[in-house]
């Protein structure tokens, strides 16, 4: 117990220091600061001598006893400070003070912990309170303890209107299959369980704690509800998606087990369902080739992605599936391969339908370069987009036919009848059977007979035409020589036996006139006239020795001819008119043309007419003429080329016609190129004639059969 004497007595706890009774600071020297700085230095107690001065100047000495106060774990909480009279406080009573000092500790320490607790306590309620999910504790008797505010104000009640209810009244939110008064509970026996319950609107995820407390009638249930129906709805969209794709999906371990398989993966294998295929490993049997897997395996793990990787496996039937896959390894943290992921298409039919279109392809193909034919496409502009194997080995290269216009190469005079043709086929008809000059890729015209028809594309519109051209060159040839043969027949005899008939009457008549002419009787006015006579009588022979020649009448003789030295011979004849008309004449002999069996006075003829012939057009062009003569071996025919720069053929399908010209009246009889004609027909060759691409003169090309081995030892032997 204190003495009464004591003036004052301080409790610091922190920061704040309060003196109880009415002390006077000013008289103490001292205020609650410099109180509170004493008493947080002290350790175990401590005396503080204070000499306050008094009004009247004298000074007394004063005590202040500190005493702390400690927490069980020595944090310190204040202390315990009085004032007093240095002689009035004794020993027992700092004693009393330390004890004061313990109980006051412990007061403290049992205050500031359940401070501590009642915070901790509501910071529990608002943490509970705070969780989005339904949380509700009951008890043994299924009363409800405790529910959070989520679920209170889902329910529409505040949450102390819930705690005593039955559990069971939350029926309404949703009721599990399980027998028990708790519509969350399945088996009290499991101190956890975790399960899925739901209503009409809701899917939610009970899981479920149980505690025990002193005694059993403090065990509690502690039911947290989720609500999963977005999450449930999300799966079962995945799953629809998932089992109704067309594609197969695929889940599948590293070594190639499937995990997981769509229903179109079970059909696209034959499988009965999805167990069937995922009970037993079948990846040895899927693939028909047994390393093929290991290396597809292999693949995925070295690049960790497979993009359109076809595959060929084998189905539950045994049948061969073609598929494309994408593959995806799924790998950890620490890069190792987890799992492979997949998506297969079924390509079999695609595969299927590619070879069959392959092949068709083939087949059309070998068609197109197997024809005769020479098949073309041209775009909606006339170009040459496309041709068959024909057209290059006629001697076209790629370059030189590919995005040409087709209508070039027609004859000059029949390509508006071409293109009349083309723009009628743009419209979308057919035109067939056209019969067209056209150039071949040796420079030598060609006859054609040209099909042509439209191609469509999916609007039914015209993009494309496509040419049939068959060279009927030879075809063409052999009927005008047939033709031109039985007319040269026909006229032959005609013409042999009008000869005959009339050589006897020019016979008498060029004899007598002879006779008259060396008469001495006869007048000299009259010699003129029979001059006259006889000069055109003998023009008529020459005429009838043509007609015969026409006629063939003179057999062929048959020796080696080297034309080459016949060809020096006819324009060595003809050279001094050439040079002085300004005709220049280009040779270009082939040194190893082979020898031909003929008559070389009958070939020399034929050149000679020729030459003549071509001197008249350049004659007639009025520019500087040229003539280009060659020769050169051509299988088993020489072919000699007379090439001039005149005026051309004007009607070029008639030149071997007997009688025709386009010489002047008097100049020609129309006879010669007939009779070459004849003479080469008899040699066994050929003679043809077109006119020079750009329309300056013509060319003749004049092929002749080499001699034989046999004909020729037997010549050489005589």
């Amino acid at each position: 117990m204190l003495s009464a004497d004591w003036c004052g007595v301080a409790v610091i706890r922190g920061q704040e220091a309060h003196l109880q009774s009415g002390a006077d600071e000013r008289a103490l020297g001292l205020n609650k600061n410099d109180i509170l700085a004493h008493a947080l230095q002290a350790s175990r107690g401590k005396t503080i001598y204070l000499f306050p001065e008094t009004p009247t100047g004298a000074s007394s000495r004063s005590q202040l006893i500190v005493v702390p106060v400690y927490a069980s774990g020595g944090e310190p909480l204040g202390a315990i400070c009085v004032y007093g009279a240095a002689d009035e406080i004794v020993k027992q009573e700092k004693r009393l003070l330390g004890a004061l000092a313990s109980h006051a500790a412990l007061s403290l320490e049992n205050f500031r912990r359940f401070s501590q607790l009642e915070r901790s306590k509501r910071q529990w309620v608002q943490d509970i309170d705070a969780i989005s999910d339904f949380i509700v504790v009951h008890d043994r008797a299924w009363r409800i303890v405790r529910t959070n505010r989520s679920l209170a104000d889902h329910l529409g009640l505040p949450p102390v209107a819930l705690v005593g209810e039955a559990v069971h009244s939350l029926r309404t939110l949703a009721e599990g299959d399980g027998t028990l008064p708790c519509p969350f509970c399945l088996d009290t026996g499991l101190n956890k369980e975790e399960h899925i319950i739901s209503s009409a609107e809701k899917i939610y995820l009970v899981s479920t704690s149980r505690t025990s407390g002193a005694t059993e009638d403090d065990a509690r249930t502690i039911h947290v509800l989720k609500d999963i129906t977005d999450r449930r709805e999300a799966e079962r969209r995945y799953r629809e998606l998932y089992d109704n794709i067309q594609e197969g999906l695929f889940f599948a371990t590293p070594d190639g087990r499937f995990l997981d398989v769509n229903d179109a993966m079970v059909r696209m294998l034959g499988y009965a369902s999805r167990e069937e295929l995922l009970r037993d490993d079948v990846g040895s049997y899927l693939y028909p080739e047994p390393s093929a897997r290991g290396r597809l395996l292999a693949a995925i793990r070295k690049t960790g992605v497979l993009r359109n990787h076809e595959e060929s496996l084998r189905r539950k039937d045994g049948t061969i599936l073609h598929t494309l896959q994408n593959i995806t390894a799924v790998r950890d943290s620490q890069g190792k391969t987890k799992q492979f992921r997949g998506l297969m298409l079924d390509v079999t039919e695609q595969k299927m339908f590619q070879a069959q279109l392959q092949r068709e392809r083939d087949f059309n193909q070998k068609i197109l370069n197997a024809t005769q034919s020479m098949i073309l496409v041209l775009d909606t502009a006339g170009l040459i987009s496309y041709a068959n194997r024909r057209c290059y080995e006629t001697g076209y290269k790629q370059e030189e036919i590919i995005g040409r216009r087709l209508v070039d190469l027609v004859d000059a005079g029949q390509r508006k009848e071409f293109e009349a043709a083309l723009d009628t086929t743009a419209h979308g008809q057919q035109v067939e059977n056209l019969e067209l000059r056209a150039g071949r890729s040796d420079g030598t015209p060609g006859h054609f007979s040209i099909s042509l028809s439209p191609m469509r594309d999916e609007q039914n519109t015209v993009n494309s035409v496509v040419v049939v051209m068959t060279d009927i060159t030879d075809a063409a040839l052999m009927q005008a020589k047939l033709a031109h043969a039985e007319r040269m027949a026909t006229l032959g005899r005609l013409v042999s036996g009008v000869a005959h008939e009339v050589n006897n009457p020019l016979a008498a008549i060029l004899g007598f006139t002879d006779l008259l002419l060396e008469n001495p009787g006869v007048p000299a006015a009259a010699k003129d006239d029979l001059q006259i006579i006889l000069h055109e009588t003998q023009r008529t022979k020459d005429l009838v020795q043509d007609l015969l020649s026409f006629a063939r009448q003179r057999p062929v003789k048959r020796e080696l001819v080297n034309v080459a030295v016949i060809l020096k011979q006819t324009t060595k004849l003809r050279s001094y008119d050439l040079q002085s008309h300004g005709v220049d004449v280009c040779e270009e002999y082939d040194k190893n043309l082979p020898t031909v069996m003929g008559d070389a006075q009958q070939l020399q003829q034929v050149f000679l007419n020729m030459l003549n012939n071509a001197y008249d057009a350049i004659e007639e062009s009025g520019r500087r003429g040229q003539i280009h003569l060659r020769t050169r071996p051509l299988g088993q025919f020489i072919e000699i080329r007379l090439e001039d720069n005149g005026t051309g053929i004007t009607e070029i399908e008639r030149i071997f016609d007997p009688f025709y010209t386009t010489k002047q009246t008097g100049k020609g009889t129309g006879l010669g190129l007939s009779i070459c004609y004849g003479i080469v027909r008899a040699h066994g060759g050929e003679i043809q004639c077109w006119n020079n691409p750009g329309g300056h003169g013509s060319t003749f090309s004049i092929r002749i059969p080499v001699a034989s081995e046999a004909a020729s030892a037997k010549q050489a032997g005589r």
